[in-house]
């Protein structure tokens, strides 16, 4: 996360004389120390010198836009910063937009309170005629109010950043597709030029054919590596090791394919394995223990917004991983879902330490693959789905509860989790019904909503929010309403 980096832009002008500005500059690096030293803000922020004219404005932001570890730019009014100025630097910016309306002091000094003070400190009416040529422009933007030494306001600030980083990661993101997507689905499919376009997704297609050409060249020594890898991380539970070992081959493979191409998420496809002795299951859930992403029968949506939530988390521990809606719990007062696949579950949501356990798929006709079986711990966490509109993207958010799931499930052996939709089952599943989300997600401990709304308006799609207070009257008008700005009215 800390190779992120934001650049911290304060306004001003020349009217208030060196002096002033002298001190404006000394509050900002002090303000920026604060930042960079407080633990909920999780990236670097670079401390730049005020602006005060034009040319210094569109100067920072075109170096913004060419600097590849700067994942947005923050902004603040220290004193009046007359908004003409920045209509050419706004106007060229492409990268995420915060500003803050903050000052330096907390309480107005009653006693010495004067035309100097006033003169420096112009934050309340500064952050004002900056807001007007932000929103005149239609920039798109996050605004945060507040004092800069919150607790809140800087925890409003990391919320932020990730989501930016999220954005940014996106623009790089590389979908590697391992066939095409299982025939006749159609919320798995998708407008992948749409994708590139929004999202900077390139997602590109690859026989499985070319897959097994690596797999037959990985080295029984490699292999014997990556066993040892697994036993730091896994409890071995089986006797069958070459099932094992078969999936560690297909791990390294589908590795080194994926970083020789810069990939960084990829899916498979029950329906083609041509070759393939297995489907990849161990092998696609240790993958994403490392950060790639993954989507099941060519979901290479879910893939690549895996991959973006582990970016977003990078330096947290919560856990993120693909999903999928399993069965539901009709429990009078404890109505619950369950979410599995039947093979790939990322094992950083487990509550204890995986076991890798090999078991006969009903699916693929393909040899007992090795797999990871656990239960996912308890705790607050959200479910993400993007699909296609047709006319635009919308991505769907579900805040849910995980909770600790006290059955075994000895003729199921996947990974799973055990889940309350906010506000309940029935309302969250018409209202997801009703906004077309898929039966893959993201479902993610440490990212929340308002990091996904945040990362929905950079990107400029449709974003929708199930949660404790959603009626579905509401959320349906909510819907109609969208279709009218994304084009479908």
């Amino acid at each position: 996360m800390k190779q992120n980096k934001f650049y911290f832009v304060v306004g001003s002008q020349h009217l208030y004389g060196p002096e002033t500005l002298q001190m404006v500059d000394a509050d900002a690096k002090t303000m920026v120390d604060g930042f960079n030293a407080d633990a909920n803000i999780p990236c670097e922020i670079v401390f730049l010198p005020c602006v005060k004219t034009s040319s210094e404005i569109a100067d920072v932001m075109n170096k913004a836009n060419n600097d590849s570890a700067c994942a947005g730019v923050i902004c603040w009014m220290h004193t009046f910063s007359p908004s003409k100025m920045w209509i050419k630097g706004l106007s060229m910016l492409q990268k995420p937009y915060l500003h803050l309306n903050t000052q330096f002091n907390r309480d107005i000094p009653w006693s010495t309170i004067d035309m100097d003070f006033m003169n420096l400190n112009q934050s309340a009416h500064g952050d004002r005629e900056h807001g007007y040529i932000t929103a005149r422009l239609n920039k798109a933007r996050k605004v945060i109010a507040g004092h800069w030494e919150n607790a809140d306001f800087r925890k409003e600030i990391g919320v932020w950043m990730r989501a930016a980083v999220g954005y940014k990661e996106s623009q790089s993101l590389r979908c590697l597709r391992i066939s095409d997507n299982m025939r006749s689905v159609a919320v798995t499919d998708g407008d992948k030029v749409e994708a590139q376009y929004r999202l900077g997704w390139e997602i590109e297609h690859y026989g499985v054919g070319d897959i097994i050409n690596y797999v037959e060249q990985v080295t029984e020594a490699e292999i014997d590596t990556q066993i040892e890898e697994y036993k730091k991380y896994y409890t071995f539970a089986t006797d069958n090791m070459d099932a094992v070992r078969y999936q560690a081959r297909e791990e390294i493979a589908v590795k080194r394919f994926m970083d020789e191409r810069g990939f960084t998420a990829f899916h498979t496809n029950f329906e083609d394995l041509q070759g393939l002795r297995q489907l990849p299951g161990l092998a696609s859930q240790d993958l994403m223990r490392l950060g790639y992403g993954f989507g099941a029968e060519g979901d290479w949506k879910v893939a690549a917004m895996t991959r973006i939530l582990k970016a977003m988390t990078a330096d947290l521990n919560g856990g993120t991983a693909f999903m999928e809606d399993y069965t539901y719990h009709f429990e009078p007062g404890n109505e619950m879902i369950m979410g599995a696949h039947m093979l790939e579950v990322c094992p950083t949501i487990a509550q204890t330490k995986p076991e890798i356990q090999v078991h006969p798929l009903g699916i693929g006709g393909r040899e007992d693959p090795a797999r990871l079986v656990f239960k996912a711990k308890p705790g607050a966490a959200i479910v993400v789905s993007l699909v296609d509109m047709g006319t635009h993207l919308r991505m769907i958010v579900n805040d849910i509860e995980c909770v600790e799931q006290i059955n075994d499930m000895p003729k199921l052996p996947v990974s799973g989790v055990l889940w309350k939709p906010m506000p309940n089952l029935k309302t969250s599943a018409e209202a997801w019904i009703y906004a077309g989300g898929a039966h893959h997600s993201v479902l993610s401990y440490d990212v929340t909503a308002e990091m996904m709304r945040d990362f929905a308006e950079m990107a400029g799609i449709e974003f929708v929010h199930i949660n404790k207070d959603t009626k579905i009257a509401d959320f349906r008008r909510e819907l109609q309403y969208n279709a009218v700005i994304f084009g479908r009215g």
